[in-house]
């Protein structure tokens, strides 16, 4: 066995917040076990992400714990959607303040050197705030939808591309044994890199993205177009953000109620919206949560490992207030400033949309102006 490395870090608190994402688990590892094997420091895992902090939720995380986890979806470590700086659910500024508090009490009393935490935009953001409160925090980036600023990709984004490849390749057959348009919704909020993605590897006739909003009729007329040409199906891609051009005109609260309306979700709004504009069956369908569930691909247990490690050797350097990230091949650091409150979004002159509308996909709006 190699010998133990010197370390600053002797002792560091791990978490994983926000929603479920495949390989968490193969980054707790790679942390942990880097952490451990290569470091000899001590963990302290959390429970239910910045709850287990809250409330005191904490247990040591041995070798066992994070053996054989590899390949295994979800995380051993439980996640929740707690965002202590965050008054969304009613809290006061008061109950705020404690909740930050009590984390702060929390790490003091564990002894902790660090805090790792694994998650997405709003896990990051927690993580830096905490840092300006004096903490000591890493952060990792995990997230189906890709959209996190400082980083050239994230794991998880690879295992949900796979899946919502799959899903349109199966729902192919389905569309062409009856002669519909079919459309399928995919997780993607504020940024619509899964939708692309997956649209363009599965050959979407229509990719739909919150980045550009849609034109209904220029839908129509690409569809009729298929049409008239002798293809009898077409498959529309769309992320959960899509929005119309009338919709992006709208306030933002009578953009609320306008869905709520016309709900439950974009696939069923736009399969409507298509249906009336030319007359086609149309049929929708939502992929959820199973775009993020299950075990991770290889790419993203590559990654996630690769990420994992980076952070323990961080850990012993004692960097903190960074953010490990994917920079073209190399894994590099950056500070958890970069991606505090900020959401990475497909640029309107990106490759990938191109590529779509060279291979004859409509995006939504006439392409002479894409």
């Amino acid at each position: 066995m190699a010998a133990i490395r010197s370390s600053v870090t002797k002792a560091f608190g791990i978490l994983t917040a926000g929603g479920d994402c495949p390989g968490l688990n193969a980054a707790i590892r790679g942390v942990c076990r880097a952490a451990h094997d290569r470091y000899g420091m001590r963990i302290i895992g959390i429970a239910d992400g910045f709850r287990g902090l809250i409330d005191g939720n904490v247990n040591p995380l041995n070798p066992a714990d994070f053996s054989g986890i590899l390949t295994r979806g979800g995380t051993i470590l439980g996640a929740s959607r707690e965002k202590p700086f965050k008054d969304e659910t009613g809290d006061t500024r008061e109950i705020v303040g404690e909740k930050v508090a009590a984390i702060k009490k929390t790490y003091r009393k564990l002894g902790l050197d660090c805090l790792v935490v694994i998650g997405g935009n709003g896990t990051n953001t927690t993580g830096y705030r905490l840092a300006q409160e004096g903490l000591n925090v890493i952060g990792l980036p995990k997230t189906i939808d890709n959209d996190i600023v400082g980083t050239d990709r994230t794991f998880g984004f690879h295992s949900a591309l796979a899946i919502g490849t799959e899903a349109i390749d199966r729902l192919h057959s389905t569309a062409q044994s009856h002669s519909r348009v079919i459309v399928i919704e995919l997780m993607g909020h504020k940024a619509g890199w899964l939708a692309l993605y997956a649209g363009v590897a599965g050959g979407g006739d229509v990719i739909l993205i919150p980045e550009i909003p849609y034109d209904i009729k220029t839908i129509g007329r690409h569809l009729e177009h298929r049409a008239n040409s002798g293809k009898t199906f077409s498959i529309v891609v769309v992320a959960e953000g899509a929005l119309s051009v009338e919709e992006e005109k709208m306030e933002k609260r009578d953009r609320k109620k306008y869905r709520i309306e016309n709900g439950p979700s974009a696939a069923y709004r736009i399969a409507r919206e298509i249906q009336t504009e030319t007359g086609m069956e149309t049929r929708a369908t939502v992929l959820g949560y199973v775009q993020r569930g299950g075990i991770p691909s290889a790419s993203d247990r590559v990654l996630a490992t690769s990420l994992g490690t980076a952070a323990a050797d961080l850990l012993a350097k004692g960097d903190y207030g960074r953010m490990v990230a994917l920079e073209g091949n190399d894994i590099v650091s950056v500070n958890l400033s970069v991606p505090e409150g900020k959401v990475k979004t497909v640029p309107e002159n990106h490759y990938m949309i191109d590529t779509a509308i060279a291979v004859g996909t409509c995006i939504g709006i006439d392409s002479t102006k894409a």
